[in-house]
């Protein structure tokens, strides 16, 4: 049975993620594209995006910590840090583990900073499908086994350098449905993201993924860094994407 595939929206100002929670988005993503494709924005930002949601409402905030470096202490300081200013989801990027034994060590410190500290926040450890564009990069299907051993709820596949290349230009459908398998086997949810576009929703489609993330698709110019999110183009994407 098919799942209804969630979206997620990065918003980096607080006016923008007013606009995201106006659109009934399902995770509003607190981002500052400034450091990175998974940057990490500022602990008052975090806090204030997480004021505006609604207390009745389902829709979650997560937040990215960086493009992070081999540094499970730093690592798991950052994520706690953004728990406590209200985020319910983690996002980590696994820039520096150069293989699949210190990727763990550094999400098993993550993922015990924030569950002990409030056992539902959920925990997404973010590779990369543009993996051969890094220095030792991981494989992206490491990055299932990484989430499954360190106890991380969401495998995710972003890109790391934005540019106009997104992740369709990496990885083919049959390898993200390769992916998404292995993450199902081990008990993990997955997200794509990394410059997709409106020509590439037949393909998300065929994948199903559980979530799929979305900024320049959503921003004036299709700019992540100087455009500003627009809810006639969320609209948009909705409608594209479920119909």
């Amino acid at each position: 049975m098919r799942n209804k595939i969630k979206l997620l929206i990065s918003p980096k100002t607080i006016e923008e993620a007013k606009i995201v929670v106006r659109a009934n988005v399902d995770f509003i993503d607190c981002k500052n594209p400034e450091e990175g494709s998974l940057g990490a924005n500022f602990p008052w930002i975090i806090k204030a995006m997480k004021d505006i949601i609604p207390k009745n409402s389902s829709q979650l905030l997560s937040a990215t910590i960086g493009d992070f470096p081999n540094l499970p202490g730093s690592a798991s300081l950052a994520a706690l840090g953004a728990v406590v200013s209200g985020a319910d989801i983690i996002k980590v990027g696994l820039k520096g583990p150069k293989n699949i034994k210190e990727g763990i060590k550094l999400m098993k410190a993550v993922v015990k900073a924030v569950k002990t500290y409030k056992g539902e926040i959920m925990v997404v450890t973010a590779g990369y499908g543009d993996f051969t564009r890094i220095d030792n990069g991981l494989d992206f299907l490491s990055i299932p086994t990484i989430a499954a051993e360190s106890g991380a709820d969401i495998a995710m596949l972003d890109t790391y350098i934005k540019d106009k290349k997104g992740l369709f230009d990496f990885l083919t459908v049959n390898q993200l449905i390769e992916f998404k398998e292995k993450s199902n086997q081990l008990g993990l949810k997955i997200a794509l993201a990394g410059n997709l576009n409106k020509d590439v929703l037949s393909n998300i489609r065929k994948i199903n993924p559980d979530i799929i993330g979305v900024r320049s698709m959503v921003c004036d110019g299709y700019d992540r860094n100087k455009g500003n999110i627009r809810l006639d183009f969320i609209d948009d994407l909705k409608s594209h994407l479920y119909t």
